[in-house]
């Protein structure tokens, strides 16, 4: 495919605003985000107050070693299949039945090596509830195949009203039943339970809105070439996943179980920040690049626009994030989460290297590049572990501060190969990273100010960290005209896509 060079194209371009299903883009990312931001707003009450009032560090650290353990291993739970049905030209009826048989035998294995693992697991850490909460985890991946074929056909034509039902619906169960069952002293086991209910609920909601009824019809061939595209896929997603989940581990093998659920807290909530001001419409990027791939489209200009967006979002969020992180583990968790504060400043840090090349995994698989993606994504594993681990033998908050290493020797890594893959402009992509360095400071000043020079950040309160916030958000708006960040049209027009239908309304009821 060739690859032009030229600017970004505007941001009006009918290619990256309509489906050709006939949906379009702006909806489809907005009703992500009402999705994402729902999602985001139950877990961020349900984990405040389960910290707060329910659960110590070494509880949050002893389900989130377990948790850690089984995810690494869960890369065969999807085996792919929502990549495949993505891709696939018709993800016809056929390919539906077979994929969701696939995916429930590898339900069944995984639950199965779940269960293998759980007592070594156990063992090695010298923590014997580690082994049922394994258990507890195992049976929530029974349920997972009922919701995931589901949801990827919804995805596949844009119909993210859908998904939002079905991970809303999802985020419910799981707060209500954590909440519940740690207010009756269940402990970290609540957590694992909370994960059962989602499942259930989840493929309960996924098969009313897309039903995909097994079937025993399962053709061999058919079945050994869907499997084969899994088994790539299997190889790259357990060498990112060895990468993304062994940080718990090794924090908690090396130094304890408080310590790796004060990280375990620090790295979520900068991930949760970071999906709330840019994962939601990331969902919309895979099916929406398919499409442009099938159109002949040159891929480049149309990345500058996704770099150019998460730069001028998640930069920002994530600096005062860092310059407000003490006070904010203070107010959300309490004191006895104090130690979490600066592992969140390191980890919100390093988040600003990995969204400087976003869809670093989605587009070379797109393109057919999984193979070097795989080598690339062992070498990306080899350095998250290596540098963990180094950070990790000296102290918790060194094992955090390891992720910017880490972080800036990711983008190496990726940039080059990325580059020549998808054809994009370093010209642009660094005058995107200057706009977005520009905004970021400067939306943060207010925040400097405030811990600085007005209050004491530990003592800061609600009315002053609102004061705060509102004033760094003000910055980020005037920031995104004084450095004329390349995003700023884009998120003009889909703030219009909000506001109009709301002023059309308004006008039919006022004639």
């Amino acid at each position: 495919m060739s690859k032009r060079t030229a600017g970004a194209p505007p941001a009006t371009d009918t290619a990256f605003e309509n489906s050709r299903g006939g949906g379009s883009i702006k909806s489809a990312a907005l009703w992500a985000a009402a999705s994402q931001y729902a999602q985001f707003a139950l877990q961020f009450v349900t984990s405040v107050v389960i910290s707060r009032f329910f659960l110590r560090p070494e509880e949050i650290g002893l389900f989130s070693v377990a948790l850690a353990a089984a995810m690494i291993l869960s890369v065969v739970q999807d085996f792919g299949l929502a990549r495949y049905l993505g891709r696939h030209s018709t993800a016809d009826e056929d390919t539906v039945r077979h994929c969701t048989m696939i995916g429930v035998v590898f339900s069944f294995l995984l639950a199965a090596l779940i269960l293998i693992v759980a007592k070594p697991v156990a063992l090695f850490y010298a923590e014997p509830r580690l082994s049922p909460i394994l258990a507890l985890i195992a049976a929530s991946y029974l349920l997972n195949p009922w919701s995931i074929v589901p949801v990827a056909l919804l995805s596949r034509r844009l119909d993210f009203r859908a998904t939002f039902l079905v991970n809303a619906s999802g985020a419910v169960a799981n707060s209500a039943c954590a909440l519940v069952l740690a207010a009756l002293g269940f402990s970290a086991e609540a957590l694992a339970w909370a994960m059962i209910a989602q499942a259930a609920t989840r493929a309960v909601a996924g098969q009313l809105l897309r039903p995909t009824p097994p079937s025993f019809r399962i053709r061999l061939s058919r079945a050994k070439e869907i499997i084969a595209f899994g088994s790539g896929s299997a190889l790259l997603y357990l060498s990112g996943g060895i990468g993304m989940r062994t940080p718990d581990l090794i924090v908690g093998r090396m130094q304890g179980m408080k310590a790796a659920g004060l990280f375990s807290r620090g790295v979520a909530l900068a991930s949760q920040l970071h999906y709330l001001v840019a994962g939601a419409v990331s969902a919309i990027y895979y099916p929406t690049f398919a499409r442009l791939r099938d159109e002949g489209k040159e891929l480049g200009p149309y990345y500058q626009r996704v770099a150019a967006a998460h730069g001028a979002i998640v930069w920002p969020a994530m600096a005062l994030l860092a310059v407000l992180s003490e006070p904010i583990i203070l107010m959300l968790y309490g004191p006895g989460w104090a130690r979490a504060a600066p592992l969140l400043a390191f980890v919100a840090l390093a988040e600003c290297c990995f969204v400087a090349l976003p869809l670093h995994m989605d587009l070379p698989i797109l393109l057919g590049r999984l193979r070097q993606l795989l080598y690339f994504n062992l070498a990306d594993t080899v350095l998250s572990v290596a540098t963990l681990m180094a950070g990790a033998s000296i102290g918790v908050e060194a094992a955090a501060a390891s992720r910017i290493v880490y972080g800036l020797g990711w983008f190496c890594l990726y940039a080059l190969w990325l580059r020549r893959l998808i054809g994009f402009r370093w010209a642009m992509m660094l005058r995107i990273y200057a706009s977005s360095l520009g905004v970021a400071l400067l939306s943060a000043l207010p925040a400097i100010y405030t811990v600085m020079f007005w209050r004491d950040s530990a003592k800061l309160s609600f009315v002053d960290l609102a004061l705060t916030v509102s004033a760094s958000g003000l910055a980020w708006l005037g920031a995104l005209f004084l450095f004329r960040h390349p995003a700023r049209a884009d998120l003009m027009a889909m703030a219009l896509h909000v506001v109009n239908p709301v002023r059309q309304r308004l006008r039919l009821r006022t004639a």
